[in-house]
Order: C-alpha cells, then structure tokens, then sequence
C-alpha cells in the first residue's frame, strides 16, 4: 500500500497534464482577493530531484517537461507551467521538479491556504521540511480521503481538492467516486480536480463515466475532461497509456486554455504514432 514512490514518474508526461491543469485552476483562482484553500489528498514529496537515483531509473520526465524545456512555440497554460518550474530550480537548467504542492505553493498569496496529507513516512518528512512552516500550510500524515470531509467547506467558500492517489490498489477507484461526491455534497462549489491513469483496466476505463454521473448530479458549474494518450500497452496489455484530468466545477476559462494544450502535448510527447487527446466538456461548464 505505501510501496508507491512518484519520484520515479516526476515531470513526465502525467505530470504535466495534471500541473498545467492545477496552475491555470489557482491562477483563476487569485483573480478575486478572497482567499481559497487548496487541499492535496496524497500530496507526496513536494518537489523532486532529476538527478536522482528514483527519476533517473526510468528517466520518464526525459518525455514529459524535459522535452519541452527549451521549445519557443508552448501554448500559453504551457508556458506558464515551465515558468513555474523554472522558478521552483531557481534558474533555467532543469534538476527539480515540483510536485503539486509545491506549484500551488508557488502561486499561493498570504490570504490562501495549503492542506497537504500524505502517509508514506519518508515523502511525509519531505514534505514537512519544505512546508510545514509556509505560514497558511498544514501537512499531515494522515489519510487524505478520510479527511477531505473536515476540510470543506473552508470558511472563505473557495477551494480547491486536487485527489491524485496512485492506484496502486482497485479500492482506490472506489474511493475517488467517494470522496469526489462528498466533496460535492458538502460543497457543491468546490472545485475539484481528479487525475487518474489510462490503464487497460476495468476500473480504469470505467472510472471516467462514473465521475461524469456524479459531477452531473451535484456539481453546479460541471465537469470538464481531459485524456492524453501517448503510449501503447507491452505485449501482455501492460503499461501505463497516459492519463486523464476530470475537473468538476472547471473555471470557466479552463476549457480554452488547454484547447491548444491537448493536440499539442499529444504531438510532443507521444511514444507511438497513435498519439491522441481528447477533451470534452459538460453542456453546464
């Protein structure tokens, strides 16, 4: 259960989808004064080294933020991720990248607050080290599904849920639907965003349709859905596809800001000829 490390997938190409989502939803979210509070279910380490031992195994980010580093032509949402980056590595050449609570921290004001909860001890005490003393930051080893209920609503009603567990488990892809409608039903305002793997499985390939049917009946502004496909299955079906980003209550700028994003990273990052993407909104979002 606590065998998952992300330090071997950092800056590939879920990575990316899965940031560029995140930045452009806070970003929309600092456009009012009113502060927001951004909750990370499994939050991980925070930030990662590439010159590791972890990310150098399978040297995935080499196809995911590496290979976009240096490219002139990024759409916007892209641009302003690599920005990101760059800032975490405090200059241009790229040796860390950041996990999704350090790019919301990067982009937190002193009115906004962070909710981190991770149960690996280690990236726990990564993670604690980093940000525990942010002003407006909690990090907590504790099971971010079980408490996702005390969080919301916050007391400004503007929040942000990122659930990004590693699916390690088929109980994970029950709980996602679970703590996706509990957040709708204690705050049905809640932006809410979901990243899960493209995987030939089951529970993976129907997961998507049920996180539609739940957003439908308890997210007021709906659902927006994103799927980047960039790699073939091994011979026995195996291996991870790409992934996909179901955002419930999306910004509405969010829908045209990854429309350039999606055919792009496609095209970047693919593996395969088949390379593709996909995104699709809900008639209210």
């Amino acid at each position: 259960m606590l065998a998952y490390r992300h330090a071997f997938h950092a800056g590939n190409h879920a990575d990316v989808l899965k940031h560029t989502v995140l930045a452009q939803v806070l970003r929309h979210m600092n456009q009012k004064d009113k502060g927001w509070r951004y909750v990370d279910t499994h939050a991980g380490a925070g930030g990662y080294s590439l010159e590791g031992a972890y990310a150098r195994k399978k040297g995935e980010f080499a196809q995911g933020i590496a290979a976009l580093w240096d490219r002139d032509d990024l759409p916007e949402a892209l641009a302003t991720l690599r920005a990101l980056v760059r800032q975490f590595n405090d200059g241009d050449k790229l040796l860390q990248y950041p996990g999704s609570p350090a790019i919301a921290q990067l982009l937190m004001r002193p009115q906004d607050q962070l909710r981190l909860f991770e149960l690996h001890p280690t990236d726990y005490k990564i993670l604690a080290s980093y940000l525990a003393e942010v002003p407006g930051a909690e990090v907590k080893m504790l099971d971010g599904f079980a408490s996702l209920k005390a969080q919301l609503p916050p007391p400004t009603r503007r929040g942000v849920v990122l659930i990004d567990p590693p699916y390690e488990i088929k109980t994970d892809y029950v709980r996602v639907l679970g703590a996706l409608r509990e957040a709708l039903e204690r705050f049905a305002d809640a932006v809410v965003i979901i990243w899960l793997p493209q995987l030939q499985l089951i529970e993976a390939t129907q997961l998507p349709q049920r996180l539609k049917a739940t957003a439908d009946a308890h997210a007021k502004k709906g659902w927006l859905h994103a799927k980047l496909t960039v790699a073939q299955a091994d011979e026995r079906g195996f291996g991870m596809l790409g992934s996909n980003v179901f955002i419930a209550n999306p910004p509405h700028t969010l829908h045209a800001a990854l429309q350039p994003v999606m055919p792009y990273l496609a095209k970047q990052l693919a593996q395969f000829d088949g390379a593709k993407s996909a995104l699709e909104k809900s008639a209210s979002a």
